[in-house]
């Protein structure tokens, strides 16, 4: 496992790290930089983090890179079969609808994989008692729904990794820093760090690129410097 791995990515324990097209993935991290994705400057609109590294200017997408780190940290766990769970003070309802009941009940082996502790409590109603660790503070209910919805589209079993991988993605969303989170600048820089120490961090799993750079250069010609 990469080292964020060990990072807890989850959006109310952020400040503890304080302590598609083809053509818009970004080229790899160089390795010859200490810090390629540079030092954190600011936070634009709540959306974005803008650094400078040796070479000019970073923008990254705060939620987009999250995401590729809990998605990371998530799948690491998945595969050594030891997703760490939360269990909840008290478990929440989830009413259900269409074949939600059905559904929990046929892939209950997938659920435990993922981390996720339902119960049915009947026809139309189930029992979130745990939580993946890293999503401890996510909407149980809506994180239900959309796994299950993930599930419905598998068929009968969910047994190959490209399944439980769609399944990560989503609930890696879940876990994700949102839009207009205020982030410090010893949180954006954990956050840019934790993205260095990431495989494939340059897209999240939706398949979106996670920073974009701008060179000295290529800053000089947009303010026509040097002509």
């Amino acid at each position: 496992a990469s080292p964020a791995g060990q990072v807890a990515e989850s959006q109310s324990r952020y400040a503890a790290l304080a302590e598609g097209h083809p053509q818009d993935i970004p080229e790899p991290l160089r390795d010859d930089d200490e810090r390629p994705l540079g030092e954190p400057l600011a936070q634009l609109h709540g959306i974005y983090i803008l650094a400078q590294n040796a070479r000019g200017l970073v923008l990254v997408d705060m939620h987009a890179a999250h995401e590729r780190i809990t998605f990371e940290q998530l799948r690491d766990h998945l595969q050594a079969d030891r997703v760490p769970r939360q269990g909840l003070l008290l478990p929440v309802p989830v009413a259900l609808g269409g074949r939600e009941a059905w559904l929990i009940e046929n892939h209950a082996e997938a659920l435990q994989r993922l981390g996720l502790g339902v119960d049915l409590a009947g026809p139309q109603q189930a029992l979130v008692r745990e939580l993946p660790a890293p999503l401890a503070d996510a909407d149980a209910a809506a994180l239900l729904h959309d796994v299950l919805s993930e599930f419905d589209g598998f068929g009968e079993s969910v047994r190959v990794q490209a399944d439980l991988d769609a399944c990560l993605t989503t609930m890696a969303c879940h876990a994700s820093v949102r839009a207009n989170r205020r982030l410090t600048l010893a949180e954006m820089d954990a956050l840019l760090r934790a993205m260095e120490a990431t495989e494939r961090s340059g897209q999240c799993g939706h398949g979106r690129p996670t920073w974009s750079a701008l060179s000295l250069a290529e800053l000089d010609r947009l303010f026509l410097r040097g002509r």
